[in-house]
């Protein structure tokens, strides 16, 4: 994934202010500036299961794969052979065996779920970006509960994910992959199910902290990069057979999730294919994630009790 470790940060853009006459108030945040992640806020998925696309990592819980240092959240990709459930989240199979797998890289997953979830907002996060071919930085959301069945039925959301940056690209600008993807997943099980995806180039230098953004209410969801549109999807355009109602199933709180993955299908079958053999570790960097509410009947925040 990165060509570097957690170097000093650059400079960015400003951040992108939400008007106060708009009605927006902020409503959570990690601003990273503690000497650990807050456990309060975030909880790791800890498995080997290749998160449902063949990915070739473990995620872990441990500091040598997400750390808080100096104002800024690294998740570090590593090369190192580890062992784990090869469920999701670590969950038995159907058949209440744990089965297990090994991989040949660790890395991160870090989600809010139990701690904190929301049903409309606007959420932006401030990263810097890894690169090289097979890697796999998100920044996205699932369902807090699945409330229409499982995937995606519930739903889920992509605010940005990025492949294999600063690899050759013969339609990019530069000739290097510059382009990072804003998504929504829904419809039925597979095969049947869709979605919908816009990418877009970044503007400025591909190694630089950038502001990755989404807004969502009841009948719109709409993307940004450093407070700027680049796609917007409206009600009608996404559904889920578990019910009629057109909202559905971008209608119940979900919850957020930061990873880093290496390889997987998106990754590997683009630009040089597989995964890059330098390049470890990698590491995406995160300065703040905020999430705003607007003040009205729709949004709804749930936080967990002090643990």
């Amino acid at each position: 994934m990165a060509l570097f470790l957690a170097a000093s940060a650059t400079a960015a853009p400003p951040a992108p202010t939400v008007a106060s006459d708009a009605g927006w108030r902020m409503v959570w945040s990690d601003e990273f500036e503690g000497k650990r992640i807050d456990r309060h806020k975030w909880d790791f998925d800890v498995d080997c299961a290749g998160g449902g696309n063949e990915e070739r990592q473990c995620y872990t819980a441990r500091r040598n794969n997400a750390l808080v240092k100096d104002g800024m959240l690294s998740i570090i990709a590593r090369r190192e052979s580890w062992h784990g459930p090869a469920q999701m989240h670590g969950q038995p199979a159907k058949d209440g065996t744990i089965q297990e797998a090994t991989k040949p890289f660790t890395s991160a997953r870090m989600v809010t779920r139990g701690r904190a979830s929301w049903r409309y907002g606007r959420v932006e996060v401030r990263a810097r970006l890894p690169q090289g071919q097979g890697s796999w930085p998100a920044i996205w959301m699932l369902p807090e509960e699945w409330h229409y069945g499982s995937w995606p039925r519930s739903g889920e959301i992509d605010i940005m994910e990025a492949v294999n940056l600063g690899t050759p690209c013969s339609t990019c600008a530069g000739g290097r992959e510059n382009h990072v993807l804003g998504t929504i997943h829904f419809g039925d099980f597979a095969p049947r199910n869709k979605y919908l995806s816009t990418n877009v180039e970044l503007t400025g230098a591909i190694d630089e902290f950038h502001v990755y953004g989404m807004e969502w209410n009841p009948d719109r969801i709409v993307w940004t990069v450093d407070g700027k549109r680049y796609a917007e999807r409206h009600i009608g355009e996404w559904s889920t057979p578990a019910s009629p109602d057109r909202h559905a199933p971008f209608d119940r709180p979900f919850h957020l999730i930061l990873n880093l993955a290496v390889g997987g299908h998106l990754a590997e079958e683009r630009n040089l294919r597989g995964v890059a053999d330098r390049g470890f570790p990698m590491t995406m960097q995160v300065d703040w994630v905020r999430v705003w509410q607007q003040e009205n009947g729709a949004a709804s925040t749930t936080l967990a009790k002090e643990r």
